[in-house]
């Protein structure tokens, strides 16, 4: 049952009836309205507004509402104006109006390692003419670079360009040249510095300074850098087209191989590098040339019979080292060592001094076998001497021995005699000191004895007067020692009393010493 047929059934006029259905019908509707608002917005929130840039990404924002950008300007350079926004967004979670902003996800710049990142501004002014680098609101290249890591960088407002950084490999400098900074040309310098081949790093130039080996990050639009290897390089004379011929002082056309090394100084890198050029313009515009007019003006001057046989090579090829010395010294290259391996002649020519050479060469090595053949007989001869000399040596050296063996064996012998003569001296005086001992000792024990003796025959004396005269003393030892033997006598009292002491027996005076006590 719905409202409009409620209140017919109460009886309700038409006309209320139609407004409270009408009244119901905008509730429900206002009802359904903010439960989908409450439940809608929330998402309309959230995939609408939501701005999540990942792990490694940016969000760029461009702003559709507010004051309309300048003609030449790409950028809103100001809060409020519509148009790409020169900050960027990091990763994260943000939410913004969609009908204020849009918005586009982009990586974030990488330079991995190893590499250099440039950035070049692509918003603001025109360059002035004539300069490279973008400065203050200016478009253009910036000086400064990019090391190897992850930035956040707007991609409307910079172009990343990436390049290899500069690596100087171990004994080898780099050479700098600038490329913005002050024009000797134009600048007010004065005119020595304007003529220098090096300038310092304020200005467009070769820099005199190097760079040491290791890894460099710089700004390519900025240097440029050579590298200068400065290890002891070698220069191989007579092969390609590095030929050396010239004609002896008789006509004779020779020609002339060797060997050059040589290395560059570090303190004059920059100044070779400039002058002259890389590696083989060293060897081309400035060995080759001075080793090739020294050695067609020195070598005119002799024959090709000097520079086969005798010391004249040797001599020419110090000659040709000095020389090379003195005029590359200056440029910075030292001259290691020159080497002729090889001087060649024609070949008719070469063939007869060969052969002439070859026989002066028998003749000496026979003069040679007949020096070695005398030089072995003096040495068989200085052998046998040697031999004999040490047989003899040997022999005196036996009989010195056996001298010495027989007076260190006789000094031996009669140290042993005068020691057992020494022995048998303190032997002979330790008997006689021991019976000497011996005598008094026995000395002594008879006076022990005889002082003893007499105490004992002074003792008996004085006892024996005691008792009157030595029976009586006699008898008393006598009675001492059988008293306490005897139990009992068997006798007269009258007979007993002439032999018994003084009071009868002991146990009878005993017992009569009882029979008193007892009555």
């Amino acid at each position: 049952m719905n409202v409009q047929e409620f209140l017919n059934k109460q009886g309700a006029p038409p006309n209320l009836t139609k407004a409270g259905s009408l009244k119901a019908g905008c509730f429900a509707a206002i009802l359904a309205l903010i439960i989908f608002l409450v439940i809608a917005s929330p998402l309309w929130y959230w995939y609408w507004w939501r701005i999540e840039p990942e792990n490694g990404e940016l969000a760029v924002l461009i702003r559709k509402t507010g004051e309309p950008l300048p003609s030449t300007e790409m950028l809103a350079s100001r809060p409020g104006q519509k148009g790409i926004q020169l900050e960027v967004l990091p990763e994260g979670r943000y939410f913004r109006n969609p009908y204020v902003w849009s918005w586009g996800i982009h990586k974030m710049t990488d330079i991995p390692a190893g590499k250099l990142g440039v950035k070049v501004k692509l918003y603001g002014k025109n360059l002035p003419a004539g300069a490279i680098l973008a400065q203050d609101d200016c478009k253009g290249i910036e000086p400064d670079i990019l090391a190897p890591g992850k930035y956040r960088i707007n991609p409307y407002a910079y172009e990343v360009l990436v390049f290899d950084a500069i690596n100087i490999r171990p004994g080898h400098v780099g050479v700098k040249t600038s490329l913005a900074g002050k024009d000797i040309l134009n600048g007010n310098m004065p005119e020595s510095d304007r003529n220098a081949y090096l300038v310092g790093n304020e200005s467009k130039g070769v820099c005199a300074e190097v760079m040491s080996p290791g890894t460099y990050y710089l700004n390519p639009y900025l240097w440029t850098v050579v590298e200068v290897n400065l290890q002891s390089q070698r220069f191989e004379m007579g092969g390609g087209t590095e030929v050396i011929e010239f004609l002896t002082a008789d006509g004779f056309a020779v020609r002339v191989e060797g060997t050059i090394e040589f290395n560059v100084r570090r303190e004059m890198a920059a100044m070779l590098a400039h002058k002259v050029g890389n590696m083989d313009d060293i060897i081309k515009k400035l060995i080759l040339p001075r080793a090739r007019g020294f050695i067609r003006i020195e070598g005119s001057k002799k024959t090709a019979v000097e520079f086969i046989v005798g010391e004249t090579r040797q001599q020419f090829q110090n000659d040709l080292e000095k020389h090379l010395k003195q005029t590359c010294d200056g440029f910075g290259v030292s001259i290691n060592s020159v080497l002729i391996r090889n001087i060649i002649p024609p070949n008719d020519v070469a063939k007869i001094i060969r052969d002439r050479e070859l026989a002066a060469q028998e003749t000496k090595k026979f003069e040679q076998q007949i020096v070695q053949a005398k030089s072995r007989a003096e040495l068989v001869r200085q052998e046998m001497l040697a031999l004999q000399n040490g047989k003899k040596v040997e022999a005196e050296t036996a009989s010195l021995r056996a001298g010495i063996g027989a007076r260190q064996e006789q000094e031996v012998k009669k140290i042993a005699a005068v020691r057992e003569l020494e022995v048998a001296k303190i032997d002979k005086d330790t008997a006689e000191a021991q019976a000497r001992a011996k005598i008094l000792s026995a000395e002594a024990e008879r006076d022990v004895i005889r002082l003893h003796n007499e105490a004992e025959a002074g003792v008996l004396k004085v006892k024996v007067n005691a008792f009157g005269d030595g029976m009586e003393w006699a008898r008393y030892n006598l009675y001492q020692r059988l008293a306490p033997q005897i139990k009992s006598i068997i006798t007269t009292d009258t007979s007993a009393r002439s032999w018994l002491p003084p009071g009868g027996a002991p146990e009878a005076a005993d017992n009569s010493k009882k029979k008193e006590a007892v009555r």
